[in-house]
Protein backbone atom coordinates (compact mmCIF):
# COMPACT_ATOMS: atom_id res chain seq x y z
CA UNK A 1 0.00 0.00 0.00
CA UNK A 2 1.41 3.40 -0.94
CA UNK A 3 1.57 6.21 1.57
CA UNK A 4 -1.35 8.03 -0.01
CA UNK A 5 -3.50 4.89 0.24
CA UNK A 6 -2.93 4.65 3.99
CA UNK A 7 -5.82 5.84 6.15
CA UNK A 8 -5.85 8.75 8.55
CA UNK A 9 -5.57 7.27 12.04
CA UNK A 10 -7.56 8.85 14.86
CA UNK A 11 -6.57 7.87 18.39
CA UNK A 12 -9.69 7.97 20.54
CA UNK A 13 -13.35 7.46 19.80
CA UNK A 14 -15.03 9.95 22.12
CA UNK A 15 -16.99 12.97 20.93
CA UNK A 16 -13.84 14.67 19.59
CA UNK A 17 -12.51 11.53 17.89
CA UNK A 18 -15.70 10.66 16.03
CA UNK A 19 -16.20 14.31 15.05
CA UNK A 20 -12.64 14.28 13.69
CA UNK A 21 -13.57 11.18 11.66
CA UNK A 22 -16.53 13.03 10.15
CA UNK A 23 -14.10 15.84 9.26
CA UNK A 24 -11.50 13.61 7.59
CA UNK A 25 -14.16 11.64 5.73
CA UNK A 26 -15.83 14.85 4.53
CA UNK A 27 -12.47 15.79 3.02
CA UNK A 28 -12.35 12.41 1.24
CA UNK A 29 -9.84 10.53 3.41
CA UNK A 30 -10.12 6.90 4.41
CA UNK A 31 -10.05 6.88 8.20
CA UNK A 32 -9.61 4.45 11.08
CA UNK A 33 -10.78 5.41 14.59
CA UNK A 34 -8.86 3.51 17.27
CA UNK A 35 -10.82 3.44 20.52
CA UNK A 36 -9.49 1.93 23.75
CA UNK A 37 -12.85 0.76 25.12
CA UNK A 38 -14.17 -2.70 24.14
CA UNK A 39 -17.19 -0.99 22.56
CA UNK A 40 -18.09 2.53 21.53
CA UNK A 41 -20.01 4.44 24.17
CA UNK A 42 -19.91 7.57 26.29
CA UNK A 43 -20.14 7.68 30.06
CA UNK A 44 -21.25 10.67 32.07
CA UNK A 45 -24.60 12.35 32.08
CA UNK A 46 -25.65 15.62 30.48
CA UNK A 47 -23.77 17.86 28.09
CA UNK A 48 -24.44 21.46 27.10
CA UNK A 49 -23.91 22.64 23.54
CA UNK A 50 -23.79 26.33 22.70
CA UNK A 51 -24.64 27.63 19.23
CA UNK A 52 -20.93 27.54 18.36
CA UNK A 53 -21.10 23.74 18.67
CA UNK A 54 -24.58 23.29 17.26
CA UNK A 55 -23.35 24.92 14.05
CA UNK A 56 -20.80 22.09 13.70
CA UNK A 57 -23.40 19.39 14.36
CA UNK A 58 -25.47 20.99 11.60
CA UNK A 59 -22.47 21.04 9.27
CA UNK A 60 -21.86 17.32 9.79
CA UNK A 61 -25.51 16.51 9.07
CA UNK A 62 -26.62 15.29 12.51
CA UNK A 63 -28.63 18.29 13.75
CA UNK A 64 -31.99 16.72 12.85
CA UNK A 65 -31.21 13.56 14.81
CA UNK A 66 -29.89 15.66 17.71
CA UNK A 67 -33.11 17.71 17.81
CA UNK A 68 -35.17 14.54 18.36
CA UNK A 69 -33.55 14.01 21.79
CA UNK A 70 -32.23 17.45 22.77
CA UNK A 71 -33.86 19.95 25.09
CA UNK A 72 -33.69 23.62 24.08
CA UNK A 73 -33.71 25.61 27.34
CA UNK A 74 -35.17 29.11 27.57
CA UNK A 75 -32.57 30.52 29.97
CA UNK A 76 -29.24 29.98 31.69
CA UNK A 77 -29.79 30.93 35.32
CA UNK A 78 -27.46 31.58 38.28
CA UNK A 79 -28.97 31.15 41.74
CA UNK A 80 -27.63 31.48 45.28
CA UNK A 81 -27.25 27.97 46.71
CA UNK A 82 -28.47 29.03 50.16
CA UNK A 83 -31.27 31.51 49.47
CA UNK A 84 -32.41 30.43 45.95
CA UNK A 85 -32.24 34.10 44.95
CA UNK A 86 -31.84 34.49 41.20
CA UNK A 87 -28.58 36.37 40.63
CA UNK A 88 -28.56 36.54 36.85
CA UNK A 89 -29.94 34.92 33.72
CA UNK A 90 -29.20 34.76 30.02
CA UNK A 91 -32.16 34.61 27.66
CA UNK A 92 -31.75 31.81 25.11
CA UNK A 93 -34.90 32.57 23.13
CA UNK A 94 -35.53 33.91 19.64
CA UNK A 95 -33.20 36.91 19.95
CA UNK A 96 -30.32 34.67 21.06
CA UNK A 97 -30.95 32.19 18.22
CA UNK A 98 -31.23 34.99 15.68
CA UNK A 99 -27.97 36.55 16.85
CA UNK A 100 -25.91 33.36 16.85
CA UNK A 101 -27.66 31.45 14.09
CA UNK A 102 -28.26 28.31 16.14
CA UNK A 103 -29.88 27.41 19.46
CA UNK A 104 -28.43 26.43 22.83
CA UNK A 105 -29.23 22.83 23.63
CA UNK A 106 -28.68 20.25 26.35
CA UNK A 107 -28.80 16.47 26.03
CA UNK A 108 -27.49 13.21 27.41
CA UNK A 109 -23.83 12.71 26.47
CA UNK A 110 -24.49 9.12 25.46
CA UNK A 111 -27.21 10.26 23.04
CA UNK A 112 -24.91 12.81 21.39
CA UNK A 113 -22.07 10.31 21.13
CA UNK A 114 -24.32 7.57 19.74
CA UNK A 115 -25.68 9.88 17.02
CA UNK A 116 -22.13 10.88 16.01
CA UNK A 117 -21.00 7.22 15.99
CA UNK A 118 -24.00 6.22 13.86
CA UNK A 119 -23.12 8.97 11.38
CA UNK A 120 -19.57 7.61 11.20
CA UNK A 121 -20.79 4.03 10.82
CA UNK A 122 -22.83 5.05 7.77
CA UNK A 123 -19.75 6.54 6.13
CA UNK A 124 -17.93 4.02 3.91
CA UNK A 125 -14.63 5.88 4.39
CA UNK A 126 -14.50 5.27 8.15
CA UNK A 127 -13.67 2.11 10.10
CA UNK A 128 -14.15 1.93 13.89
CA UNK A 129 -11.72 -0.35 15.75
CA UNK A 130 -12.14 -1.15 19.47
CA UNK A 131 -9.84 -2.35 22.25
CA UNK A 132 -6.93 -0.21 21.04
CA UNK A 133 -4.84 1.42 23.78
CA UNK A 134 -2.29 3.27 21.66
CA UNK A 135 1.12 3.40 23.31
CA UNK A 136 3.43 4.95 20.71
CA UNK A 137 3.43 6.99 17.51
CA UNK A 138 6.42 6.80 15.15
CA UNK A 139 7.21 8.33 11.78
CA UNK A 140 8.92 6.15 9.17
CA UNK A 141 9.22 5.84 5.40
CA UNK A 142 5.77 4.21 5.22
CA UNK A 143 4.08 7.08 7.04
CA UNK A 144 3.10 7.14 10.71
CA UNK A 145 2.89 3.92 12.70
CA UNK A 146 1.00 3.60 15.96
CA UNK A 147 1.42 0.64 18.30
CA UNK A 148 -1.22 -0.68 20.68
CA UNK A 149 -1.01 -2.44 24.05
CA UNK A 150 -0.47 -5.82 22.38
CA UNK A 151 2.35 -4.61 20.15
CA UNK A 152 0.08 -4.59 17.08
CA UNK A 153 0.63 -1.75 14.63
CA UNK A 154 -1.43 0.46 12.34
CA UNK A 155 0.14 2.63 9.66
CA UNK A 156 -1.46 5.85 8.48
CA UNK A 157 -0.67 8.84 6.28
CA UNK A 158 -1.60 11.09 9.21
CA UNK A 159 -2.45 10.74 12.90
CA UNK A 160 -4.90 12.77 14.99
CA UNK A 161 -4.58 12.29 18.74
CA UNK A 162 -8.03 12.69 20.30
CA UNK A 163 -7.41 10.54 23.36
CA UNK A 164 -8.63 12.92 26.02
CA UNK A 165 -7.32 14.46 29.22
CA UNK A 166 -4.85 11.64 29.93
CA UNK A 167 -3.66 11.58 26.32
CA UNK A 168 -0.69 9.40 25.38
CA UNK A 169 -0.44 11.33 22.10
CA UNK A 170 0.11 14.64 23.91
CA UNK A 171 3.42 13.48 25.41
CA UNK A 172 5.01 13.99 21.96
CA UNK A 173 4.29 17.73 22.26
CA UNK A 174 4.38 18.59 25.96
CA UNK A 175 6.04 17.22 29.07
CA UNK A 176 3.12 18.06 31.31
CA UNK A 177 0.58 16.33 33.50
CA UNK A 178 -3.10 16.97 34.20
CA UNK A 179 -3.56 19.56 36.96
CA UNK A 180 -6.04 18.69 39.69
CA UNK A 181 -8.29 21.62 40.65
CA UNK A 182 -9.02 19.92 44.01
CA UNK A 183 -12.69 19.93 43.01
CA UNK A 184 -14.77 16.81 42.45
CA UNK A 185 -18.04 16.25 40.64
CA UNK A 186 -20.83 13.77 41.30
CA UNK A 187 -23.31 13.30 38.50
CA UNK A 188 -26.62 11.65 37.92
CA UNK A 189 -29.83 11.64 35.92
CA UNK A 190 -33.16 10.91 37.57
CA UNK A 191 -36.65 10.35 36.15
CA UNK A 192 -38.38 13.68 35.72
CA UNK A 193 -41.32 12.63 37.91
CA UNK A 194 -38.95 12.33 40.90
CA UNK A 195 -38.06 16.01 40.71
CA UNK A 196 -39.62 18.65 42.90
CA UNK A 197 -42.29 20.78 41.26
CA UNK A 198 -40.11 23.76 42.26
CA UNK A 199 -37.69 22.92 39.46
CA UNK A 200 -38.05 24.98 36.31
CA UNK A 201 -37.94 22.59 33.40
CA UNK A 202 -37.27 25.37 30.90
CA UNK A 203 -33.95 26.49 32.40
CA UNK A 204 -30.38 25.38 32.88
CA UNK A 205 -29.85 26.29 36.53
CA UNK A 206 -26.50 26.73 38.26
CA UNK A 207 -26.70 27.09 42.02
CA UNK A 208 -23.51 28.76 43.25
CA UNK A 209 -21.80 29.20 46.61
CA UNK A 210 -18.33 29.32 48.19
CA UNK A 211 -16.23 26.50 46.73
CA UNK A 212 -19.28 24.67 45.37
CA UNK A 213 -22.05 24.61 42.77
CA UNK A 214 -24.87 22.43 41.44
CA UNK A 215 -26.05 22.33 37.82
CA UNK A 216 -29.50 21.09 36.83
CA UNK A 217 -31.30 20.69 33.51
CA UNK A 218 -33.62 18.25 31.71
CA UNK A 219 -32.33 15.86 29.04
CA UNK A 220 -33.75 13.22 26.68
CA UNK A 221 -36.67 15.40 25.59
CA UNK A 222 -37.50 16.15 29.20
CA UNK A 223 -37.81 12.53 30.39
CA UNK A 224 -34.72 12.72 32.64
CA UNK A 225 -33.31 15.44 34.86
CA UNK A 226 -29.53 15.84 34.81
CA UNK A 227 -27.75 16.99 37.96
CA UNK A 228 -24.08 17.69 38.67
CA UNK A 229 -22.80 18.46 42.16
CA UNK A 230 -19.34 20.05 42.35
CA UNK A 231 -17.29 21.06 45.40
CA UNK A 232 -13.74 21.77 46.48
CA UNK A 233 -12.35 19.17 48.82
CA UNK A 234 -10.52 20.39 51.90
CA UNK A 235 -9.08 16.88 52.22
CA UNK A 236 -7.33 16.83 48.83
CA UNK A 237 -4.36 14.47 48.71
CA UNK A 238 -2.31 14.02 45.53
CA UNK A 239 -2.22 10.45 44.20
CA UNK A 240 -5.08 9.42 46.48
CA UNK A 241 -8.78 8.68 46.11
CA UNK A 242 -9.46 9.42 49.75
CA UNK A 243 -10.77 12.93 49.26
CA UNK A 244 -13.92 14.53 47.89
CA UNK A 245 -15.99 11.64 49.31
CA UNK A 246 -19.80 11.50 49.37
CA UNK A 247 -19.60 12.03 53.13
CA UNK A 248 -17.63 15.23 52.57
CA UNK A 249 -20.19 16.30 49.97
CA UNK A 250 -22.99 15.99 52.52
CA UNK A 251 -21.02 18.06 55.02
CA UNK A 252 -20.07 20.75 52.49
CA UNK A 253 -23.67 21.25 51.41
CA UNK A 254 -25.15 21.46 54.91
CA UNK A 255 -27.46 24.44 55.18
CA UNK A 256 -28.08 24.81 51.45
CA UNK A 257 -31.56 25.49 50.07
CA UNK A 258 -34.06 22.58 50.38
CA UNK A 259 -34.28 22.24 46.57
CA UNK A 260 -30.53 21.62 46.48
CA UNK A 261 -30.72 19.25 49.44
CA UNK A 262 -33.33 17.29 47.51
CA UNK A 263 -31.05 17.22 44.45
CA UNK A 264 -28.24 15.70 46.51
CA UNK A 265 -30.49 12.83 47.57
CA UNK A 266 -30.67 11.70 43.91
CA UNK A 267 -26.98 11.99 43.04
CA UNK A 268 -25.11 8.80 42.19
CA UNK A 269 -22.44 8.35 44.85
CA UNK A 270 -20.58 5.42 43.35
CA UNK A 271 -18.43 7.43 40.91
CA UNK A 272 -16.58 10.60 41.84
CA UNK A 273 -15.03 12.67 39.10
CA UNK A 274 -11.93 14.64 40.13
CA UNK A 275 -11.76 17.75 37.96
CA UNK A 276 -8.58 18.35 35.97
CA UNK A 277 -7.30 20.58 33.22
CA UNK A 278 -3.87 21.39 31.77
CA UNK A 279 -2.20 24.64 30.87
CA UNK A 280 -2.43 25.75 27.23
CA UNK A 281 0.51 24.74 25.02
CA UNK A 282 1.82 26.66 22.01
CA UNK A 283 2.21 23.69 19.66
CA UNK A 284 0.34 20.45 19.12
CA UNK A 285 1.45 19.55 15.58
CA UNK A 286 4.51 17.80 14.19
CA UNK A 287 4.54 16.88 10.51
CA UNK A 288 1.49 14.74 9.80
CA UNK A 289 0.60 14.32 13.49
CA UNK A 290 -1.70 16.64 15.44
CA UNK A 291 -3.97 16.75 18.48
CA UNK A 292 -7.67 17.57 18.85
CA UNK A 293 -10.14 18.10 21.69
CA UNK A 294 -9.12 17.39 25.28
CA UNK A 295 -5.82 15.90 24.16
CA UNK A 296 -4.89 19.36 22.88
CA UNK A 297 -6.71 21.64 25.33
CA UNK A 298 -8.36 19.96 28.34
CA UNK A 299 -10.38 22.49 30.30
CA UNK A 300 -12.46 22.74 33.42
CA UNK A 301 -16.18 22.37 32.85
CA UNK A 302 -17.33 25.75 34.14
CA UNK A 303 -18.10 27.22 30.71
CA UNK A 304 -19.55 23.93 29.40
CA UNK A 305 -17.20 24.11 26.42
CA UNK A 306 -15.04 20.98 26.43
CA UNK A 307 -17.10 19.10 23.85
CA UNK A 308 -17.95 22.33 22.04
CA UNK A 309 -14.30 23.16 21.47
CA UNK A 310 -13.60 19.64 20.18
CA UNK A 311 -16.41 20.12 17.65
CA UNK A 312 -15.03 23.51 16.60
CA UNK A 313 -11.63 21.81 16.16
CA UNK A 314 -13.15 19.17 13.90
CA UNK A 315 -14.96 21.71 11.74
CA UNK A 316 -11.92 23.90 11.18
CA UNK A 317 -9.77 20.83 10.59
CA UNK A 318 -12.22 19.73 7.88
CA UNK A 319 -11.77 23.11 6.17
CA UNK A 320 -7.99 22.83 6.24
CA UNK A 321 -8.08 19.28 4.89
CA UNK A 322 -10.28 20.43 2.01
CA UNK A 323 -7.92 23.32 1.35
CA UNK A 324 -4.59 21.47 1.51
CA UNK A 325 -5.51 18.07 0.10
CA UNK A 326 -2.86 15.46 0.86
CA UNK A 327 -0.50 18.02 2.42
CA UNK A 328 -1.36 17.18 6.02
CA UNK A 329 1.60 19.10 7.42
CA UNK A 330 0.27 22.35 5.96
CA UNK A 331 -3.32 21.50 6.90
CA UNK A 332 -2.39 20.71 10.50
CA UNK A 333 -0.24 23.84 10.87
CA UNK A 334 -3.02 26.06 9.54
CA UNK A 335 -5.51 24.26 11.81
CA UNK A 336 -3.50 24.89 14.96
CA UNK A 337 -2.77 28.51 14.06
CA UNK A 338 -6.52 29.17 14.21
CA UNK A 339 -7.38 26.87 17.07
CA UNK A 340 -4.61 27.37 19.65
CA UNK A 341 -5.46 31.03 20.47
CA UNK A 342 -9.18 30.28 20.57
CA UNK A 343 -8.96 27.20 22.80
CA UNK A 344 -6.35 28.78 25.11
CA UNK A 345 -8.74 31.68 25.70
CA UNK A 346 -11.57 29.30 26.56
CA UNK A 347 -9.32 27.25 28.85
CA UNK A 348 -8.13 30.27 30.82
CA UNK A 349 -11.59 31.82 30.99
CA UNK A 350 -13.04 28.55 32.29
CA UNK A 351 -10.57 28.68 35.16
CA UNK A 352 -11.40 32.33 35.84
CA UNK A 353 -15.15 31.70 35.76
CA UNK A 354 -14.65 28.88 38.26
CA UNK A 355 -12.98 31.32 40.65
CA UNK A 356 -15.81 33.82 40.18
CA UNK A 357 -18.70 31.44 40.83
CA UNK A 358 -16.87 29.75 43.73
CA UNK A 359 -15.79 33.00 45.42
CA UNK A 360 -15.34 32.69 49.20
CA UNK A 361 -14.38 36.19 50.31
CA UNK A 362 -17.51 38.21 51.29
CA UNK A 363 -16.29 41.31 49.43
CA UNK A 364 -15.74 39.31 46.22
CA UNK A 365 -19.17 37.71 46.59
CA UNK A 366 -20.86 41.08 47.09
CA UNK A 367 -19.07 42.59 44.10
CA UNK A 368 -19.90 39.57 41.90
CA UNK A 369 -23.56 39.50 42.90
CA UNK A 370 -23.97 43.25 42.47
CA UNK A 371 -22.52 43.09 38.95
CA UNK A 372 -24.57 40.02 38.04
CA UNK A 373 -27.83 41.54 39.26
CA UNK A 374 -27.26 44.59 37.09
CA UNK A 375 -26.70 42.46 33.98
CA UNK A 376 -29.80 42.20 31.76
CA UNK A 377 -30.90 38.78 30.48
CA UNK A 378 -30.21 39.97 26.91
CA UNK A 379 -26.65 41.14 27.65
CA UNK A 380 -25.22 39.09 24.81
CA UNK A 381 -22.06 41.22 24.69
CA UNK A 382 -20.92 39.24 27.74
CA UNK A 383 -20.97 35.97 25.79
CA UNK A 384 -20.26 37.17 22.26
CA UNK A 385 -16.65 36.04 22.43
CA UNK A 386 -17.81 32.51 23.25
CA UNK A 387 -21.03 31.88 21.32
CA UNK A 388 -20.40 34.40 18.55
CA UNK A 389 -17.30 32.56 17.31
CA UNK A 390 -17.90 31.03 13.93
CA UNK A 391 -15.53 28.56 12.32
CA UNK A 392 -14.30 30.51 9.28
CA UNK A 393 -16.00 29.24 6.14
CA UNK A 394 -13.88 27.34 3.65
CA UNK A 395 -14.58 29.87 0.92
CA UNK A 396 -13.20 32.68 3.06
CA UNK A 397 -10.08 30.93 4.31
CA UNK A 398 -9.18 29.72 0.80
CA UNK A 399 -9.24 33.18 -0.77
Amino acid sequence: MSKSENPVLIIGGGIGGVAAALATAEAGHKTQVLEQAPQFGEIGAGIQMGPNAYAVLDRFGVADEIAKLAVFPKRLVLKDVYTAKELASLDLGDEFKAKYGFPYMVMHRSDLHRILVEAVQKNPLVELVNDQIIQTVEENEDGLTVTNQRGETFTGKAVIGADGLKSNARKYFADDEPICSEYVAYRGTVPIEEISSDANMDDVIMWIGPNLHVVQYPVRKGKLYNQVVVFKSLNYKPDSDDWGTPEEMDKVFEGCHPIVENALSFISRQIRWPMYDRLPINNWTKGNFTLLGDAAHPMLQYLAQGGCQALEDASYLANMLHLHGENFEQAFQAYQEERIPRTAKVQTNARAWGEIIHAVDPTSILLRNTLLEKTPAEAFEMVNWLYGYKVPELEKVSQ
